[in-house]
């Protein structure tokens, strides 16, 4: 037991060293840790039941149950991990808590990326007998990097937000300090156990000890991946700005006309995109995108009298196509992750296999209302997944984006036909094609129509959801 603290987490992420760390907390007398008591995905561990006597279930109805149990662990000082990605709901009350414990673990974001990819490609998460090592090298995306270290920059800016404004020390540690016994026995002395290490758990082993550019199949592209990044100390705990923030790399320029789009996600994008190619007559692939802060900035100054367009849809229709394309398909990646999660939580009645012959307008409305009190509960912060940007309210979307530059045409999807074209014209591109807006619930993406299931219910559930969309974008009823 400790006399400072009750319990205490590990704030980390995946590919961190967070199990090493953890496996040498469970190695001194009087400490337990409960792995990822937090993830969506799982209690603790893969194939575990339960944590502290609590089941997946029940920690997903009420978290708090799960929280308390841990503190209340008797005999021992009890933790977990924590990443940017589990429940959120818990997050307020671990950063608020000055008898929590905040062990903050670091490691080099290229080197964290790099492994992350790895695992993914080999399935090998853990590693404990060397002779069973999966070796495997990664492709390293330049984009997908920015991402990644603005997701860590993200949360770890929270954390020191929190910390800060509480008035309360964390104990920083890094990947490279975790080979270091007397820095985890100091970890021991600050938690305030009396037990110490004798020798470093060694059940564990380093799965890819190479340097980071024998690890990747392109090295030569990890210059300009650090360089887009514009920032020198990575591993420090950084100021940043909110979660949902302008999504910059997601900006499109025309390749010559000076017309910048701002998509928002689980919009009519596509069409989006076609038109402004079309402006110079260039295919997709010509437009400028994958924008840095810096990059944008220089573009704008260059093209002086530019234009930035976002386009909106109906708030239903977008819960709809985000339904359609997002939850009904089955596969692998993040999305199928979610789709399993509110199958689990949500009752969703949802095929094994899609596409499915058997599916029906009464089946499909049936899910998507369903999936409706999804969206209520995620978007008011009650449930452990993130918010997508697929589901995201546009008022959220638009503030972000005018954090950083603020769109200066907002059209509703309907008027693209009618707005898009005096735009062309206003760039000197008269002969410009108009844009060729597909139907949202085309069949290719909705295999039942909006119009077959709509009625003032859902209209009324949507109202509820994007209350702010409603009121702030001046959204009338979709069948209006």
């Amino acid at each position: 037991m400790s006399d400072r603290f009750d319990f205490f987490v590990i704030l980390a992420a995946m590919r961190t060293g967070s199990n090493f760390l953890e496996a040498n907390l469970n190695a001194l007398d009087g400490v337990v840790c409960h792995g990822e008591a937090f993830n969506p995905q799982f209690i603790g561990y893969p194939n575990r039941d339960a944590v502290a006597g609590v089941t997946m279930a029940e920690r997903d109805a009420d978290p708090a149950r799960l929280l308390t149990a841990i503190r209340e662990t008797p005999g021992a000082l009890a933790g977990f991990r924590y990443f940017h990605d589990h429940d959120p709901r818990v997050l307020d009350a671990i950063l608020g808590d000055p008898r929590c414990a905040k062990i903050v673990l670091t490691r080099n974001p290229l080197e964290s990326y790099v492994s992350r990819r790895i695992a993914q490609a080999t399935g090998q998460w853990k590693l404990t007998n060397v002779a069973r090592r999966k070796a495997e090298r990664a492709v390293f995306d330049p984009v997908e990097f920015e991402a990644h270290v603005a997701e860590l920059q993200a949360f770890q800016a929270r954390v020191r937000r929190a910390l800060q404004s509480t008035g309360q020390t964390a104990f920083p540690i890094a990947y490279e300090d975790l080979q270091d016994l007397d820095v985890l026995n100091g970890l021991a002395a600050w938690l305030g156990v009396p037990a110490r290490l004798e020798a470093l758990d060694r059940g564990l082993k380093r799965q890819n000890p190479e340097p980071v550019t024998a690890k990747v199949a392109n090295p030569e592209a990890i210059p300009e991946g650090i360089a887009r990044l514009d920032r020198f100390d990575l591993d420090a705990l950084p100021r940043g700005e909110p979660a949902r923030g302008a999504a910059v790399p997601g900006w499109l320029a025309a390749a010559r006309a000076p017309v910048l789009c701002l998509p928002l996600r689980g919009g009519p994008e596509a069409a989006l995109r076609a038109w402004l190619a079309g402006l110079d007559g260039v295919a997709e692939d010509a437009l400028l995108r994958d924008f840095t802060q810096g990059r944008l900035r220089r573009w704008m100054r260059e093209h002086p009298g530019h234009r930035r367009i976002a386009v909106l849809r109906h708030p239903l229709a977008r819960a709809h196509h985000a339904f359609c394309t997002r939850i009904l398909p089955t596969g692998e990646g993040s999305f199928a992750r979610i789709r399993r999660v509110i199958r689990r939580t949500h009752g969703l009645d949802l095929p094994e296999v899609w596409p499915d012959p058997d599916w029906d307008a009464g089946r499909h409305r049936a899910a998507f209302e369903g999936f409706l009190a999804f969206l209520k509960d995620n978007l008011a912060g009650n449930t452990n997944l993130r918010i997508a940007g697929e589901w995201c309210s546009q008022t959220a979307a638009l503030e972000g984006m005018s954090a950083f530059a603020p769109p200066d045409l907002i059209l509703r999807e309907a008027e693209m036909g009618d707005w898009l074209p005096a735009v062309a014209r206003a760039v000197g591109r008269p002969d410009a094609p108009p844009p060729e807006v597909a139907p949202e619930d085309a069949p290719e993406t909705a295999p039942v129509p909006l119009a077959a299931i709509y009625d003032a219910r859902l209209e009324k559930r949507a109202r509820e959801i994007y209350a702010r969309d409603y009121e702030r974008l001046g959204f009338a009823d979709w069948a209006g």
